[in-house]
């Protein structure tokens, strides 16, 4: 592997928690444990087990809100009207629209439910749950990568809201849990796949609300 390959590799994995490339998470309906359980490539928690899920910012409740929203009233109509459509076209048995069709149907209906229930769980972050000056949930940190002498600002959010391409990143990534409760002049090592990567926090500061 070249050095610039390498270097890529660190970029991603610092960003995203895990390699934003590959990164999947799998949000699973619990039939029978009636609960949610959400899988990453660190880990899984549940959602039984938690009582509630705390977001970091409220652009974060807004978006998952919007998102039932357009699912109900845009995209579940959509798709109903495309099974409508499929079924005109005769023998459903070896009908590939009509299939598809059920498919995406059965795709929205199991996010609708699952945007539901955390959305029953959800609140944001309370300013009397931060620490002025300490990174934690709701944090904004200027990074310093020793190694390449590269500033990077991210914003230390949730799981739920997690977005590496927007430098937003979970709190229970690699990067996220070496962060949490250090200050500003503080020197974090983050261990990835082919080494350690080495952070000095220039600054700390809150998401804005």
């Amino acid at each position: 592997m070249t050095d610039n390959q390498n270097c890529d590799i660190i970029k991603q994995y610092t960003a995203a928690g895990e390699f934003a490339k590959y990164y999947s998470r799998v949000v699973l309906k619990c039939k029978f444990y009636n609960c949610l359980k959400y899988y990453s490539v660190k880990g899984m928690f549940s959602l039984s087990d938690r009582k509630e899920i705390i977001l970091a910012c409220k652009e974060g409740m807004k978006n998952l809100t919007d998102e039932l929203e357009q699912l109900k009233t845009v995209r579940r109509p959509a798709v109903s009207e495309k099974i409508k459509i499929a079924r005109g076209f005769g023998d459903l048995s070896e009908n590939a629209e009509y299939d598809e069709a059920k498919k995406e149907q059965a795709e929205v209906e199991e996010r609708i439910l699952v945007l539901e229930d955390i959305l029953k769980y959800a609140r944001v972050i309370g300013d009397d749950e931060k620490q002025e000056g300490v990174v934690g949930l709701g944090s904004k940190v200027e990074l310093l990568d020793i190694e390449f002498d590269e500033t990077f600002e991210y914003s230390i959010v949730s799981t739920i809201e997690a977005d590496p391409d927007n430098d937003k990143i979970s709190i229970e990534s690699p990067v996220g849990k070496s962060l949490i409760g250090k200050k500003a002049n503080d020197i974090v090592k983050v261990e990835i796949p082919h080494g350690v990567v080495e952070y000095k926090i220039l600054s700390v500061s809150f998401i804005d609300n």
